[in-house]
């Protein structure tokens, strides 16, 4: 047992990343099934859509999950409420600040996390009462911080400037690299990428097979004008690295990107004008396997790697 499986009540201190047009409630619920913390991505669901994934996933596991909450959803007040109307127990709150809900969360009697990816905003997140924070190393795919801290230098200094716990993320997807992660000092790891392809997961065939066809090299973190955003390189990414040498303008830039575009990529499998949203582990990801084959995986390969530590 450490801090996070006791926080969350779950086997193994691997939480599953609550990404868009992945994580629905067969992902989450497999996560869970299998001794790990599933989250259901709230940021690609309509209200409806998202009251009934959390409903589903209720009768698909016995054991805890949670939610992954952008807080800058156009819709977050719909969402906060179907979430303590449906009696979710755990949220990560992500993309926003966290003092404006995590107050209202806690006397519903649920667990918040929140994810950051530099001090300034773990401090903040910390004063505005979460049980623990993410920290995002550079690395990561989706979303990422401006700083472009790398997870190895991330995690040390975030866990040197807080008390709660902390869970590390961005380019972890085995044992070996959860091990290297909790020997910075994190107490748990979240993983994105690698349940992304997982056969659970609710991103198409076509984006799955790209992701193990890829290597080092075919991510880029791009559209910093607008917020930074690792993706896989295609003629969508290319366009838009032309434009930005160009000078254009962040509305120019948020234009052409438009609406949708992870949508057609991972959800839709479009990967010529689709955004592709991946960490830079994509490069070590070679299958397709079942959450189970995944976890199964993981904790033996770490526990493989912590023995051969204490040899050295």
């Amino acid at each position: 047992m450490n801090k996070i499986t006791d926080l969350f009540n779950i086997k193994y201190p691997i939480i599953q990343g609550g990404m868009v047009w992945c994580s629905g409630w067969r992902l989450a619920s497999a996560v869970s099934n299998n001794g790990g913390l599933g989250l259901i991505g709230a940021g690609s669901m309509h209200p409806n859509t998202f009251r009934e994934h959390i409903q589903k996933c209720k009768k698909a596991t016995d054991k805890p999950f949670g939610v992954n909450l952008p807080l800058l959803y156009p819709q977050i007040d719909q969402l906060i409420d179907i979430i303590i109307d449906e009696q979710v127990k755990i949220v990560f709150t992500s993309a926003g600040n966290p003092s404006k809900y995590t107050t209202k969360l806690k006397e519903n009697g649920i667990t918040v996390v929140h994810v950051i990816a530099n001090t300034k905003f773990a401090l903040k997140a910390q004063q505005a009462g979460v049980d623990a924070i993410v920290a995002e190393g550079f690395e990561a795919g989706g979303h990422n911080g401006r700083e472009e801290t790398t997870t190895m230098a991330l995690i040390p200094l975030i866990k040197d400037n807080v008390t709660i716990p902390v869970i590390a993320a961005g380019g972890i997807a085995n044992g070996r690299q959860m091990a290297a992660a909790m020997a910075l000092g994190a107490n748990g790891v979240q993983i994105g990428s690698a349940f992304a392809v997982t056969q659970e997961s609710s991103a198409h065939y076509d984006f799955k097979k790209h992701v193990v066809d890829s290597v080092d090299g075919d991510t880029i973190l791009t559209l910093k004008p607008l917020t930074p955003v690792r993706l896989m390189k295609n003629e969508f990414c290319i366009d838009v690295e032309k434009m930005i040498l160009k000078g254009e303008e962040a509305d120019v830039l948020r234009q052409f990107l438009g609406k949708g575009r992870a949508k057609k990529g991972i959800f839709e499998g479009n990967l010529v004008d689709g955004e592709l949203e991946i960490g830079q582990v994509a490069a070590s990801i070679n299958s397709i396997p079942t959450v189970a084959q995944l976890m199964e995986d993981i904790v033996c390969q770490y526990n493989r790697t912590i023995d051969s530590l204490v040899k050295l």
